[in-house]
């Protein structure tokens, strides 16, 4: 059973007085802007949000902190272009995760999906520079504006994944990527589907 608390009251509580440092008047767990507040940590954000659901947030009455990010499913495949450029417009970053596309022996990721890292048009331009599919997976989103997470436990991919400040994709590299995007989402939330704001992918 999923908790039915509204985006917004999470996000802080209406009329909930601002906190004191005072350990003894520490903020209710679901107010995020009052843990802020509090001094519990430097900056909030979100994660898997859509558009709609990110407006909640920002019109809300009374906001003082608007998230600083919004962490999604982001690669190749799925290029999150609409998304990205509002939270561009709204000064929200965006995150990327899976920008590698995932392991698909995973339970949890969807099967029959095309190896991101496989592609032939991004082995091609990897070749051309001379880099790693992996390797101009994550500088398209470095170049799109984008904070990119990659996780590997291999010390040879996790220095190659690093080696990504020293080239440049052109404006004509990017352009082919872009036209890579088929709405590709690996990750299913399909568990998550009696959520009141599900689906949470919806562009718009």
């Amino acid at each position: 059973m999923f908790d039915r608390v509204d985006l917004c009251a999470t996000w802080e509580p209406p009329g909930s007085p601002h906190p004191t440092r005072d350990p003894s008047q520490l903020p209710p767990p679901q107010a995020m802007e009052n843990c802020k507040e509090a001094g519990l940590t430097r900056s909030i954000g979100v994660s898997n949000f859509n558009r709609r659901q990110l407006e909640l947030i920002i019109n809300k009455p009374g906001l003082q902190y608007k998230p600083v990010c919004n962490q999604v499913e982001c690669h190749p495949y799925l290029n999150q272009s609409k998304l990205l450029n509002f939270c561009k417009s709204k000064d929200i970053v965006l995150v990327a995760f899976g920008a590698l596309g995932f392991d698909m022996e995973k339970e949890w990721i969807s099967k029959n999906l095309p190896g991101l890292l496989q592609d032939p048009v991004i082995k091609a331009i990897a070749d051309k520079h001379g880099r790693t599919p992996a390797q101009v997976a994550l500088r398209y989103q470095l170049q799109r504006g984008l904070v990119v997470l990659a996780k590997s436990f291999n010390e040879k991919r996790m220095r190659e994944n690093l080696q990504v400040f020293d080239f440049q994709l052109t404006a004509e590299d990017m352009e082919t990527l872009d036209g890579l995007d088929r709405n590709i989402r690996y990750l299913q939330e399909t568990d998550f589907r009696d959520d009141p704001n599900y689906p949470f992918f919806d562009e718009y």
